[in-house]
C-alpha cells in the first residue's frame, strides 16, 4: 500500500504503517505486513511520516514498522525524531534493520524503539514482534530480599567462557556461584552471577528466573547507572544468590562497550564478596575488560578435537594482543573416571600439545545436570549426591578458603 492511500484511507481504518526510504527494498517486509495487517496497513517515506505524526489521523496507529538500511545511517537524526514522536502519541516503534551498524542500532534503541528485528525478516518474526508489543508488560517483580550494600571493598572477579558450545560453561558458572554462597554456613559469602551472553545467556533458565526489560534498561545506559538503577536489574535466587541475566530479547554482542562493562563490573564488585561473569562464546571488544579484571578466568574444553583446534586459536589470539595468559584456567569437562587410566594419558597428551594446564577435570554428571538446569534447580538442590556437584563444591570451598586467607595476609 503506498502513501497515497495513507492521504486518502479505505474504509477500515490503518493500524500501522511502514516507514522507509522506499519500502520495495524491504519486499519481505511488505508480504509480512499483508499478512498480518491485511488492508490496514499504509506506507510512508521518512520526511511524508512526520508530517502524518503530527496530524489527528495519525491517533489509530498502532503501531510503525521503521525499515533501514546501511544507507539510512545518515539519516539517524530524522529516524530519532520519528520514533520520539511516536512515543509521544503512544505508537509502538517496530525497528527493521539490515546491515545498520551496533553503534546507530544501538542509538535508535534509546530513542524508544519497542522492538528490534533483523532484516530479512526471519520466519514470522514480524508477527512475534507484533504480538509482543501488543501484550501488556509483566509487572516487575521486586525482589523479596534487598540486594547488599557496598561494603568499600573489592570483590572476587571469576569469569567462565567456554571453548565451545555444549563444554560445561554455564553450569559451571551457576553451580560454582550456588556452591561459594554454601561454602560457610556461619558467614555466607555474598555472590552474584552476571550473564554477559546477550544474545543466548541462560542463567535465568538455568536458576528459573524471569528476563526483565530492567536489564536492556541498565545496559542501555551506563553512563547514568547508579546504585539503585544496578540493584533494580538484580533477581535473587532463594534469597542467597544475586544474577543479572541476559536481557529480554536478542542483542547484539557489540550493543555495549569496554566502558559499560566496566562500570558494571566495578558495582558489582563493590556490592559482592564473589562476582562471577558467564561470558559469551564469541571473543568481543570487552572480552579484554573482564580477563584483565578477573582473578580467575576459566575455559571449559572437552576431549575433542574442537576444543583442541579453538584452544590454540584463543591461546593465538591473545598472544597478538599480549594478554594475560597466565589467568586462564583450564577445565576439562566430562573428564574421563578416576580408573579410566586411558583416559588419563589421553588428558596429558591433550594437554602437552596443547601447552595447557589443565587444572579442573570435572566428571560427566549425566542426565541430571541437564533435568535440574530444565527445573531451574542447581545440583546442589536437585541431584546433591552428583559426582559434578561434588567436584564444583570442593572448588567453591577451595576458592572461598583462598580468598580469606589472602584477606587475613592483607
Amino acid at each position: 500500500m503506498t502513501s497515497s492511500a495513507m492521504q486518502h484511507p479505505d474504509p477500515s481504518p490503518i493500524e500501522a504503517c511502514t516507514i522507509s526510504r522506499d519500502v520495495r527494498n524491504f519486499d519481505l517486509l511488505i508480504e509480512d505486513m499483508e499478512t498480518a495487517m491485511g488492508e490496514s496497513w499504509g506506507d510512508l517515506g521518512f520526511h511524508e511520516a512526520l508530517a502524518f505524526l503530527q496530524q489527528p489521523e495519525a491517533d489509530a496507529l498502532k503501531f510503525v514498522a521503521i525499515a533501514i538500511d546501511d544507507t539510512d545511517e545518515d539519516n539517524l537524526p530524522m529516524i530519532s525524531e520519528i520514533i520520539r514522536e511516536s512515543g509521544v502519541r503512544d505508537i509502538k516503534v517496530i525497528l527493521i534493520a539490515d546491515d545498520v551498524s551496533p553503534g546507530a542500532l544501538h542509538r535508535l534503541l534509546r530513542e524508544g524503539a519497542d522492538e528490534f528485528v533483523p532484516y530479512p525478516l526471519p520466519e514470522n518474526e514480524l508477527q512475534a514482534a507484533i504480538d509482543r508489543i501488543n501484550t501488556p508488560p509483566a509487572p516487575e517483580v521486586s525482589a523479596t530480599k534487598p540486594a547488599p550494600k557496598a561494603n568499600g571493598e573489592q570483590g572476587v572477579l571469576l569469569a567462565v567462557q567456554g571453548i565451545a558450545g555444549g563444554t560445561g560453561a554455564t553450569t559451571l558458572a551457576v553451580n560454582l556461584g550456588w556452591e561459594l554462597v554454601l561454602a560457610d554456613k556461619t558467614d555466607p559469602p555474598r555472590v552474584c552471577i552476571l550473564d554477559f551472553s546477550l544474545q543466548t545467556g541462560s542463567v535465568a533458565t538455568y536458576l528459573d528466573l524471569p528476563r526483565r526489560e530492567a536489564v536492556y534498561e541498565m545496559w542501555s545506559d551506563t553512563e547514568t547507572m547508579d546504585e539503585d538503577i544496578f540493584k533494580s536489574a538484580l533477581q535473587c535466587h532463594e534469597e542467597k544468590l544475586w544474577v543479572l541475566t541476559a536481557p529480554p530479547e536478542l542483542l547484539p554482542l557489540d550493543l555495549i562497550t569496554p566502558e559499560d562493562v566496566t562500570r558494571v563490573l566495578d558495582l558489582a564488585r563493590a556490592h559482592f564478596d564473589y562476582v562471577i561473569v558467564d561470558m559469551p562464546m564469541t571473543l568481543v571488544q570487552w572480552t579484554e575488560t573482564v580477563l584483565a579484571a578477573a582473578q580467575i578466568y576459566f575455559i571449559t574444553v572437552e576431549m575433542d578435537m574442537r576444543s583442541a583446534q579453538n584452544t590454540l586459536r584463543l591461546k593465538r589470539a591473545l598472544k597478538a594482543e599480549d594478554l594475560p595468559l597466565e589467568r586462564l584456567r583450564f577445565c576439562l569437562n566430562r573428564a574421563p573416571k578416576f580408573t579410566d587410566l586411558n583416559g588419563k594419558s589421553r588428558i596429558k597428551r591433550m594437554a602437552e600439545s596443547l601447552e595447557i594446564g589443565i587444572e579442573l577435570q570435572l566428571p560427566d554428571g549425566g542426565k541430571p545436570v541437564t533435568q535440574g538446569a530444565d527445573h531451574g534447580l542447581p545440583l546442589a538442590a536437585s541431584a546433591p549426591k552428583n559426582l559434578l556437584r561434588k567436584e564444583i563444591a570442593k572448588l567453591a570451598v577451595s576458592l572461598h578458603e583462598l580468598s580469606k586467607s589472602e584477606a587475613e595476609a592483607a
